[in-house]
């Protein structure tokens, strides 16, 4: 066997790698959605329950998709509370049932537009 007789080795060009997704799931409807298309509510050390708009906030997470049925139905049933491992006061609650009135619920038919109105 001479040195000459193995031929080199190309390197295949496989093209770039895919960039990981992480993958969350909502508490309430078991739906799992990429962690940035869901948000995500904290316990903090300190005991504090806040909405975390980074998602890098210190302390215990649990995650809500953005339907208005699911933060009903969280804090109706406590799955919050069970999630985050605490008693959420009436404060949290009530900013949390703030936030949930601003969303808007994805099983309503959505609204006919001006367009379908006029004709």
């Amino acid at each position: 066997m001479s040195a000459g007789s193995i031929a080199p080795r190309k390197k295949r060009n496989k093209g770039p790698r895919p960039k990981h997704v992480p993958q969350r799931m909502c508490i309430t409807c078991r739906e799992k959605s990429a962690k940035r298309g869901l948000t995500r509510i904290v316990r903090t050390p300190e005991g504090r329950v806040l909405i975390d708009p980074t998602g890098k906030a210190n302390g215990r997470g649990a995650y809500l998709c953005d339907n208005r049925r699911c933060w009903e139905r969280a804090l109706a049933t406590n799955g919050l509370s069970r999630a985050l491992n605490i008693d959420i006061d009436s404060e949290a609650r009530a900013m949390l049932h703030e936030h949930a009135a601003t969303l808007i619920d994805r099983d309503d038919p959505p609204a006919e537009s001006e367009e379908g109105l006029r004709q």
